[in-house]
């Protein structure tokens, strides 16, 4: 199974927290209307902070890092490359891929862009994105999980490695 969320399954998600809360509103539930606004967002969070540990369980694989061979390094000539990050809320991938983005940002001279697309259409169809996490470095794009190896290739514009 690739290791990526599918738009779609998050706007269910949220779909989910908005109509239960209308339907528990609409039946004069308040309580539970307060309880559901509360606890689901917190299970979700919950989801995301511990799903490296269950990753493997759900079906996804291993999500583990694998390091870049060498320390590579950008040139620091001033003119450092942009990385764009497209994200989504509740995606449990989008919090591994940043972090290991932040870790190569200490080695290479390179600036993170982090775009939010849960509410941005307009963004999803112009650029085709249909999952996330999308890593994009100019032309350049990987979809899904990424290791550091990976991101570092894309960011210095080596040939892309076997997707997991």
């Amino acid at each position: 199974m690739k290791q990526q969320c599918y738009l779609a399954a998050i706007y269910l998600n949220w779909l989910l927290l908005a109509g239960g809360t209308g339907y528990l509103l609409w039946t004069h539930h308040y309580g539970f209307a307060i309880a559901w606004l509360l606890v689901l967002p917190l299970a979700l969070w919950c989801y995301v902070r511990v799903f490296p540990l269950i990753s493997r369980t759900m079906g996804y694989g291993n999500v583990d890092d694998q390091r870049p061979q060498d320390a590579p390094e950008l040139a620091r000539d001033g003119s450092a490359v942009t990385v764009r990050l497209y994200t989504g809320l509740g995606c449990p991938f989008c919090p591994i891929v940043e972090k290991r983005l932040q870790a190569l940002r200490e080695s290479m001279n390179f600036k993170i862009e982090k775009i939010d697309v849960t509410l941005r259409p307009d963004l999803l169809t112009s650029k085709g994105i249909r999952a996330v996490p999308v890593i994009e470095c100019g032309e350049r794009r990987i979809e899904g999980n990424a290791t550091s190896e990976q991101l570092a290739n894309l960011i210095l514009g080596k040939p892309a490695l076997v997707s997991h």
